[in-house]
């Protein structure tokens, strides 16, 4: 079983996967870097943790609904695929993991991790890739433009006014066009004007009017319409935002689902309907929390008491 393909795909969502019996591989953001003349986008730094090696349930039930198997047979083969790398690094091997990067034995004795650069698990950043970018140079381009300058040189030259008769001349002829055509124009403009003052002077009249009468008498001659305005109503009640959920199964059809939160709210538990996740199942928890601490500590308490293969699923 080709395991770091799952691996993968869990890391562009969670930002920490567990292969039991083995290690974690560990994400942390990290914001847009310029080096080197390359401008970098946002990206997951990946990192590796050989202490981390308990198993939370993430990597063995996202294996397990993927290939439709049960939970055991699935954790039996995910030990047997760690106990094989930790086999090969031993003897002096070298792992290298598809779009994760390569795992070897130190000098020490202790697993050194290098990421795959090419591949961004950050999925913000789809699409996104390195850009080459130079630095402007602006001294040089000042001196090119200087010289530009220097080799076609501009002047402004005011407007050359005669000193003669000749604009008295223009303006003159221009009073007489003005005396001759326009007139008739003024005249038939000015009457415009007036017919309008008087139509806007009556209108405010009428206005005034019916104003007076809907303030000042008790009876209203004039009827306006009634006006509805709708509000609307809004929620006060207060909405917990939960990030960690303890997940007691996730199922094909959305009627077993509500089947499993019944029940488990008749043996007590605060369990509740979560949603889908991406691969259309419908998942159901036995409570969520706000605080990922307590969300932990209920886990080992459902682990222990009424299934092992019970896990946490975190929201960011």
């Amino acid at each position: 079983m080709r395991l770091e393909h799952y691996i993968a795909d869990l890391l562009y969502r969670y930002n920490c996967v567990v292969i039991p019996e083995f290690g974690a591989f560990l994400t942390n953001t990290t914001t847009a870097q310029f080096v080197d003349g390359t401008l970098y986008p946002p990206s997951k730094h990946l990192s590796f943790n050989q202490q981390l090696t308990k198993n939370d349930g993430l990597l063995v039930s996202y294996v397990a609904n993927v290939k439709s198997l049960p939970y055991d047979d699935l954790l039996h083969e995910v030990l047997n695929v760690a106990k094989n790398w930790k086999e090969k690094l031993a003897n002096g091997g070298r792992l290298d993991l598809d779009k994760i990067g390569s795992i070897w034995m130190g000098a020490e004795g202790k697993l050194q991790f290098s990421p795959e650069k090419s591949v961004n698990f950050l999925a913000a950043s789809f699409g996104l890739t390195a850009l080459g970018a130079s630095k402007v140079k602006r001294e040089a381009l000042k001196e090119a433009i200087m010289e530009l300058e220097e080799r076609a040189p501009f002047t402004i030259t005011p407007e050359r006014r005669s000193n003669g008769l000749r604009p008295y001349y223009k303006y003159a002829a221009i009073f007489l066009l003005l005396l001759a055509t326009g007139v008739s124009s003024f005249q038939f403009y000015a009457n415009g004007q007036e017919k309008q003052l008087l139509a806007e002077q009556a209108a405010d009249e009428k206005v005034n009017h019916y104003l007076q009468e809907a303030t000042f008498f008790q009876s209203t001659p004039l009827e306006l319409p009634a006006i509805e305005i709708a509000v609307a109503k809004t929620n006060t009640e207060e909405v917990v935002d939960y990030k960690h959920h303890i997940i007691a199964g996730a199922f094909r059809i959305k009627a077993n689902a509500d089947r499993k939160v019944a029940e488990l709210n008749r043996k007590g538990f605060e369990a509740r309907y979560i949603g889908t996740n991406p691969y259309g199942l419908h998942q159901v928890a036995y409570q969520s929390f706000v605080d990922g601490q307590e969300a932990l500590q209920f886990l080992r308490k459902i682990k222990q008491s009424v299934s092992s293969d019970a896990w946490m699923a975190s929201e960011k």
